[in-house]
């Protein structure tokens, strides 16, 4: 139980910050070129663009992530708790 409960706590971690970097990577390469990067559409323009944060594009990778490692924490704490057999 406590492995599973570390994997749940650390994965979405990994995977939230991955998909953050990969998509930075894209913006900085946008404004390093002279552009404005459109956050909703996902694509660089030449108009400048409002910034959109991650919780409005991607509620339910932000809240699911962030569930996914309270359940993993909980279980952690249960397979601490709980005595080997």
């Amino acid at each position: 139980m406590i492995r599973l409960g570390l994997l749940l706590l650390i994965l979405p971690i990994f995977i939230l910050l991955g998909v953050y970097f990969w998509e930075l990577g894209d913006v900085r390469e946008c404004q390093l070129g002279g552009g404005y990067w459109d956050y909703v559409a996902g694509v660089c323009s030449d108009t400048p663009q409002p910034f959109v944060s991650w919780l409005e594009r991607y509620p339910w990778l932000v809240n699911g992530g962030m569930l996914l490692s309270v359940v993993g924490l909980g279980l952690c704490m249960v397979g601490f708790y709980v005595k080997k057999r």
